[in-house]
């Protein structure tokens, strides 16, 4: 049974630990905050350094929000590279840039050790439930020995190339999860401004063809108006920012990648960094004046003419513009009268 290291034990992080612990596993600890109590209680030991928890296990998992992040874990003072030894592997599980995933893993294995890249899809709700998506990218060897590590914490786990792979892989998967929210927002608040009621919309859409994830999960959040995070905007922001600079050096154009970033960052303009990727769709309602689920006789009744305001918006003189993350010029928006 190997000896697992886990490093990064938020909201993703420590329910995944916990199901390797319920394998079995003896888990060395590190964060940058406390330690839950109940891997603590259940016997996870808690370490001072990364540094420690590598010298003390087998296999170091990282799960932290961003390239910088993992590259502090690993080669910042007291890092997990000055812990390691021939013979270990290191697991990054965030979700970072390709690019600077091929050059840890080249120091990595210039100590001996192996690396893999397996970010995950799935969010909260499958850390918690073991069921990710694990997207790795790496040496085979290493893969297969841990894939029933993997198994313990996702139920679709592919080896999909050479290190970087799985990050590519990541950066793709939040290219679509990104626009078919978009399309969903777009779908239900169509219909609901039509007059329709949207939660009947969304549960006939359910049995067709456009039915997905996406329209299952996020759609009944729109319509039921919870945009407490599972996964945040801020984190998808960065995801996308990811996309957007590896198209610009592929020579690639993404141009709904692109709109996507720019209601993303509507929506943090709006105090909404920490809103569930999902609420992508009030940059969406602010845009149409109508809220998803709302009646629409008020709004015909008061009359009101948007054209000044908008043409107001579109110049960027009636509201401020937020800039993209990716350098671009930010989107204008609307307020909530029009």
């Amino acid at each position: 049974m190997m000896d697992v290291g886990f490093i990064g034990l938020g909201t993703m992080g420590r329910p995944m630990a916990g199901h390797l612990q319920a394998a079995g596993h003896r888990l060395f600890l590190h964060d940058v905050g406390p330690i839950a109590p109940e891997l603590v209680a259940a016997g996870g030991i808690v370490c001072k350094s990364g540094k420690e928890v590598a010298e003390q296990s087998d296999v170091i998992i990282l799960m932290v929000p961003d390239t910088p992040h993992v590259q502090a874990v690993l080669f910042g003072a007291s890092g997990a590279a000055e812990g390691l030894s021939k013979g270990k592997i290191v697991v990054d599980m965030s979700s970072i840039s390709p690019l600077a995933t091929k050059e840890f893993a080249k120091k990595i294995n210039a100590r001996g050790a192996d690396y893999l890249d397996a970010p995950v899809s799935g969010g909260e709700v499958g850390a918690k439930a073991a069921s990710l998506t694990i997207m790795v990218g790496g040496p085979e060897r290493a893969f297969n020995i841990l894939k029933p590590l993997f198994e313990r914490m996702g139920k679709n786990v592919t080896l999909v190339g050479g290190n970087g792979d799985g990050q590519t892989t990541k950066v793709a998967n939040q290219i679509i999860v990104a626009l078919t929210i978009e399309a969903v927002g777009e779908a239900l608040l169509f219909a609901s401004k039509a007059g329709a009621d949207p939660a009947l919309v969304r549960q006939a859409l359910m049995g067709g063809f456009a039915s997905s994830r996406i329209l299952e999960v996020h759609g009944e959040r729109m319509v039921k108006r919870n945009f407490d995070p599972g996964f945040r905007i801020e984190l998808h922001q960065k995801d996308l920012n990811l996309a957007l600079e590896g198209a610009r050096a592929l020579g690639l154009s993404l141009p709904n990648t692109a709109v996507a970033q720019q209601l993303f960052n509507s929506c943090t303009a709006h105090g909404g960094k920490t809103w569930d990727h999902s609420a992508m769709v009030r940059a969406l309602e602010m845009m149409a004046g109508h809220e998803i689920g709302e009646s629409i006789q008020p709004k015909q009744a008061a009359s009101i003419d948007c054209r000044p305001r908008l043409l107001d918006t579109l110049a960027g003189s009636h509201v401020g513009s937020a800039n993209g993350t990716d350098g671009t010029i930010g989107t204008p928006v609307l307020s909530n009268r029009c």
